[in-house]
């Protein structure tokens, strides 16, 4: 799923849990190897240091208890609709509304939107 919006929407890489699919259904089922916490903090860790950024430089949303090794260590970790746990760990939280708000904190103004 994620490759065909990565793809779309001109991403040069995209990681992510891949789903099972049988019959043209869902089956509720994660493809091995599944991206956890320390493969998801690996990976924040890994392209901070190929794109010779500082941890402050960096900026990551997550949701659940697998999220919260990269949010910790992010320049700015945000919980997105996350589990009570998780939102109090992160230093931002968005509760309402959309992954837009991303854009504004990284000084994007409406109008620089692309949209399509």
């Amino acid at each position: 799923f994620t490759k065909a919006v990565a793809a779309k929407i001109g991403f040069q890489e995209n990681r992510a849990n891949e789903l099972i699919v049988r019959d043209d259904k869902f089956t509720g089922e994660v493809k091995e190897p599944i991206l956890g916490r320390a493969t998801k903090l690996a990976t924040l860790i890994e392209l901070t240091e190929d794109f010779d950024l500082d941890d402050i430089d960096t900026l990551v949303a997550g949701d659940g208890a697998n999220d919260l090794g990269m949010i910790q260590n992010a320049g700015l970790g945000v919980a997105y609709h996350a589990k009570p746990a998780v939102a109090a760990a992160a230093a931002a939280r968005i509760d309402h509304g959309d992954l837009t708000a991303l854009l504004y904190a990284q000084g994007y103004r409406r109008e620089e939107f692309v949209e399509g």
